[in-house]
């Protein structure tokens, strides 16, 4: 076959997952809990069809099959999470030996099926009794979380060479501190803006104390959801609402992880309305000192904004949307089942950004993907036909292609997902996988799209 698009020779193709999402086991093989844990105990109405992390895909025990597979269908990298509250049970303290022995297990077997892991260190899923202390808007909890990462460094860093502190950090803050769709629920835009400072905190004290260790062609990095703000229209009003919403939610973490410091405006957009977060002596000189090797980029959808209709109620809490008010594109191209505008152009425009304002810096797309509801209904010889998701990744590539073209230095692909995973509220709603999973069975069984990477890989190419 002809190839039209080919990648660089070492190009990564793989996906990404968490732990939580895919381990199960939640209360098994000596694991604390965490705040997943806790909020479905308590809550479990929140959770679609009630189903919580408990079982999951039930990864903790199939690993083995599951690595096979991703190797029969051309991953040469894959991410994954560790689990804090498996790992360290309390959050601080004793390491869990089962935990050791995982990890382990599963580090191993990737490299031996020629799989590089690329590790990631927080996936929304804060332990417990750290949670109780005040989770990110506590110092003492950063302090536990450099060594909870200096331990991960020291048992799994001479076999894992990628590392990133944290996976989409913004998502925390808005759903635990602004809009209230993840644990522990508070609507207060100063504890969110604390949380997200904290969280940079600690990430740069994650880096810093990586580069202690000296790992032979060690790299750390952070993972970020990168989302485009485009404008309505060129008129100022627009623009500025475009502006605005980028500085809120992608470069109050872009700016410092990469360049060091974060956007003056940012800055005066907060002390003008008084939800600046508290600081302390040294911290500048920390995050300029301590920025990001790589970078991991999740894209999935575009925003799209527009100058506000009517002013904010002043009596109201303090919101981002206090400076643009989302706009519907006419005739945007969606993912009807998911509720998402579909704009492929968006994960160019996300690495020109990267290549002219961030200098370049090495990165990858490290999540992109397709939820899709039922995907029983597209079954045809015992095979899930998806189609849709063969030509949303293509779709993608095509762009991402065009930036590596353009000098972008993006370095790999990762779907989310390997495999359908439980997912946060939504458990099993929507299917992102190439390997569907019967939550009933666990049985695995590959969709069209898995032949379809498959030969992608194959070729470097389509």
């Amino acid at each position: 076959m002809s190839i039209n698009y080919k990648f660089p020779s070492d190009f990564w193709w793989g996906s990404a997952t968490s732990a939580t999402q895919i381990e199960g086991a939640a209360h098994k093989g000596g694991k604390g809990e965490n705040i997943w844990d806790h909020w479905y105990k308590t809550e479990p109405n929140r959770f679609f069809d009630n189903v919580g992390p408990e079982s999951t895909s039930d990864f903790y025990h199939v690993y083995k099959e599951d690595i096979k597979t991703m190797k029969e269908i051309g991953h040469n990298t894959f991410r994954m999470s560790i689990s804090w509250s498996r790992l360290i049970p309390s959050g601080r303290g004793k390491v869990n030996p089962e935990a050791v022995t995982f990890y382990n297990n599963v580090i191993d077997e990737l490299l031996a099926n020629g799989i590089e892991p690329f590790v990631n260190l927080f996936h929304f899923d804060m332990p417990l009794e750290l949670q109780h202390e005040g989770g990110w808007e506590s110092r003492a909890v950063v302090d536990a979380y450099t060594d909870y990462a200096k331990e991960a460094f020291r048992l799994f860093g001479d076999r894992v060479k990628k590392w990133f502190t944290f996976n989409e950090p913004i998502v925390p803050v808005e759903g635990g501190y602004l809009y209230d769709f993840h644990y522990p629920n508070v609507v207060d835009a100063r504890r969110a803006a604390q949380v997200a400072y904290n969280t940079m905190i600690a990430h740069a004290k994650a880096v810093e104390a990586f580069r202690g260790f000296d790992i032979a062609n060690g790299k750390i990095g952070i993972i970020l959801n990168l989302t485009p703000s485009y404008p309505r229209s060129k008129n100022p009003a627009d623009l500025r609402a475009s502006r605005i919403a980028d500085l809120f939610f992608n470069r109050s973490f872009l700016d410092p992880a990469v360049l060091g410091e974060y956007p003056e405006e940012l800055i005066e957009i907060l002390r003008e309305h008084g939800q600046l977060p508290v600081t302390e002596k040294g911290d500048g000189a920390l995050l300029k000192a301590n920025t990001a090797d790589i970078l991991g980029v999740n894209y999935y959808q575009p925003r799209r904004v527009k100058a506000k209709e009517y002013l904010p109620n002043p009596y109201s809490p303090f919101m981002p949307d206090w400076f643009f008010d989302n706009y519907e594109m006419p005739g945007r191209k969606m993912n009807k089942y998911r509720g998402w505008e579909i704009y492929e152009k968006g994960i160019y425009d996300i690495m020109i950004n990267l290549k002219e304002n961030y200098g370049n810096i090495e990165s990858f797309i490290s999540e992109n993907g397709m939820g899709v509801e039922g995907e029983s209904r597209f079954i045809q010889d015992g095979q899930i036909q998806d189609d849709y998701r063969i030509e949303f990744i293509r779709e993608h590539l095509k762009w991402l292609h065009k930036a590596i073209e353009e000098g972008c230095n993006a370095k790999g692909y990762h779907l989310w997902s390997f495999m359908d995973n439980w997912s946060w509220m939504n458990a099993y709603k929507n299917r992102y996988g190439f390997i569907s999973v019967d939550i009933e069975t666990k049985e695995r069984t590959w969709k069209k799209s898995a032949h379809w990477i498959k030969e992608v890989s194959e070729n470097n190419g389509f």
